[in-house]
């Protein structure tokens, strides 16, 4: 069988996406060129390629039972001393993205995790400290509000994570089709 490596995030929508992804590139991060800024809802994890419908049946199921809602992101924390990141503060929405992580986590795709759920946007990982705290006080005065209206299935192959398949939030599940977009909608201009 032919495994393929996969995880499920809510995708920063675009200028936003851009401008973080440039930053975390300048960073010195390596990952800033592999996916676009997201927060994620299931790690990479690894699947039978015989296993991804079933995979997309379900996360369209997950996603119908949230409906769609404002994350705002504002300021930065870091994981230091557990993990060498430094990312952007989920300030509103951690609830929901906590409900649509768990909904997601369940059936084909309730597979151990190394820690509890945090939702976060990452800025630097992997990085001297040096650059960890260049990332933490760049970005501590920011602040965006962004309308969640869906989150994506990514597949990596060897340029990166792309997103296959995108899944409205709060909708009836069928019918469920390739990725055609980011999702959310910036409400705000980032600060």
């Amino acid at each position: 069988m032919t495994s393929r490596e996969i995880g499920v995030a809510i995708g920063l929508p675009e200028p936003l996406g851009a401008h973080l992804r440039g930053w975390r590139a300048r960073f010195g991060d390596p990952a800033a060129r592999l996916i676009v800024p997201h927060v994620t809802l299931l790690g990479p994890t690894i699947v039978d390629e015989s296993d991804v419908e079933t995979v997309v049946r379900h996360l369209a199921r997950a996603a119908a039972a949230v409906p769609p809602f404002t994350l705002r992101l504002a300021g930065t924390e870091t994981f230091l001393p557990v993990s060498p990141v430094v990312y952007l503060a989920v300030v509103a929405g951690a609830t929901r993205c906590g409900a649509l992580a768990a909904a997601v986590r369940t059936g084909p795709l309730d597979v151990p995790v190394r820690f509890p759920y945090h939702p976060h946007v990452t800025l630097a990982q992997n990085v001297p400290r040096g650059a960890l705290e260049v990332a933490r006080e760049r970005f501590a005065e920011f602040d965006a509000a962004l309308d969640i209206v869906s989150f994506g299935l990514f597949r990596r192959d060897a340029r990166g994570w792309a997103m296959s398949h995108e899944f409205a939030l709060g909708r009836c599940p069928d019918p469920v089709g390739p990725a055609t977009g980011h999702p959310g909608v910036p409400t705000a201009a980032p600060a």
